[in-house]
Order: C-alpha cells, then structure tokens, then sequence
C-alpha cells in the first residue's frame, strides 16, 4: 500500500475510543501504537472494519456483474466525465477517497489524471475490494461509521452511487477539498424500469442530497451526462445484476435494447 494513505490511515479501535493513533505496516498487518492490528488481506486490501459490519455490500455475483459491464466501457463516458471534474476540483494536496469504490473503476480512472497523487478505495464488500485491489489501494470500511482516516487528510472525496456520510466526508476532507457526488437522473435505464421491474430513480433525489449534505457541505457546480446504449440480451442482464435492482427486478432480462445511460455529478465545497 502506498505509504502516503498509509500515513493518512488512523486506527478505527482508538478512533472509537477518542483519539486518531497513526497506523504503521508491518508484515502482513497495519498496527497502531496500542496493539490493535489489521490485517492486510493476500488479495492486498486492508481489513479496517471493527466488530461486525450490519451489512455486507455487493454480492460476488453483483460484482461480477458489474466487471463485466463496466469492462465492455458503457460507463466510460462516467469515468471521463468524473477525471474532468476532479482535476478542477482537486486543490492540489490530499489523497482522493472514493467512498463506496466497488471495484474501482472511477478511482483508478480519476488518478490516471492526477499525476503523482495517492489514491484510497474504501468499501463494504469483500468481492468488490479483491478487485479494488488489483487497481488502487484499498480498504474494507463501513462509510456510514467513522472513516479510518485523519482529519483533514483527502483532497477530494468521491461518491459514485453510494450512501453519503456528510459529517464523514466533511471531517477528512482539507478546508479547500472537495466532494464529487455521482447520482443517476430520472430517466436513467429508463427504458428497463418498467420492463424488468428495476427500481426507479427518486425524481426528488438532488432535493433530498442536498438536505442530507445541508451544514456539512454547499454545491457550487453541477452537470448532466447522457449516453445512448445499444446492449445485448447478456448486457441488459448485466446491468441490471450489478446494482440494487438486481434484488428486485423480475425475471427474463431480454435484448438487444436501446437504453439511456443519465447522471448527474456535482461538485461541493465543504460549508464555513
């Protein structure tokens, strides 16, 4: 792991306690001047959750099938749109967190523009960190607990399609550091909600993250990015397996399909 996040990494066992002691990698563990050790695992995330997580993340089957539609580069038009946002964004000093990484994609992507500057994946899910892993430094982390980072230590906190810790975010990012939050648009898969029983986008949806990010943070930019997509039978099936619908929609995912691809990044600064 890049020494650089892990200077930025604190023990979440004396973070809970009321103090941020720094963490030192020796052997296959991270250890804190306190005993508490977490271990690296041999796909080569770091272990920094504490007890029991409430919940466990994407499935590997999930995983596996977001790899595969992300892969064939139907998201790349994200990737791209998320790397131009940041190097606006980025003030020059800090790590990038991504939290809630999956597999990441989108930071591996946004560091490829960011020369020389360190990276963190920090998610819930074990088959989606083994992958992480391959690309980017990476820990295993509950985002809607306490981060396992120090005040102040990123410049720029990534949220793509992932629950929003604001207080969190807040808190480890530098005063002139930044938050890109990636949501889809109403019509986004619009064409497969009704067709496959896929959840539907909130139409209220930037109303409600702004009251969520209200106190901790104030947008100061936003765009739309839109793509139109042409998916085989194997590719709707993959879309829909990779993400929350993959619980809910109805069977018999059917192709070819024409199919809309909409979100929305926005870029806030964190609030005086």
């Amino acid at each position: 792991m890049n020494a650089s996040v892990i200077a930025a990494l604190r023990c979440p066992v004396c973070a809970a306690r009321g103090s941020g002691t720094p963490l030192t990698l020796g052997g296959n563990a991270l250890r804190c001047p306190a005993g508490h050790a977490f271990d690296v695992a041999r796909q080569g995330y770091v272990n920094l959750a504490t007890g029991r997580t409430p919940h466990s993340g994407d499935t590997a089957e999930m995983v596996a099938a977001r790899e595969e539609f992300l892969g064939a580069g139907h998201y790349d038009f994200v990737v791209d749109a998320l790397a131009e946002a940041a190097r606006t964004a980025y003030p020059g000093a800090g790590l990038v967190v991504d939290a809630g990484a999956g597999t990441g994609r989108h930071l591996a992507g946004v560091l490829a523009c960011l020369p020389g500057v360190a990276g963190l994946a920090l998610d819930v899910s074990k088959p989606a960190l083994r992958r992480a892993a391959r690309r980017v430094p990476a820990a295993l982390a509950d985002t809607w607990q306490r981060l396992p980072l120090a005040d102040g230590a990123a410049g720029l906190v990534l949220n793509v399609f992932a629950p929003r810790n604001g207080a969190e975010f807040r808190r480890v990012l530098r005063p002139d550091g930044r938050l890109l939050v990636v949501t889809p648009e109403p019509d986004h898969l619009g064409e497969l909600v009704d067709a496959l029983g896929l959840l539907r986008v909130d139409p209220d949806k930037p109303e409600k993250i702004a009251r969520g990010l209200g106190g901790h943070f104030t947008e100061t930019a936003a765009g739309t990015h839109r793509r139109t997509l042409t998916l085989t039978a194997a590719e709707v099936a993959a879309v829909v397996g990779m993400g929350p619908s993959a619980w809910h929609a109805h069977a018999g995912a059917t192709g070819p399909a024409t199919v809309t691809a909409a979100v929305r990044i926005g870029t806030w600064r964190p609030s005086d």
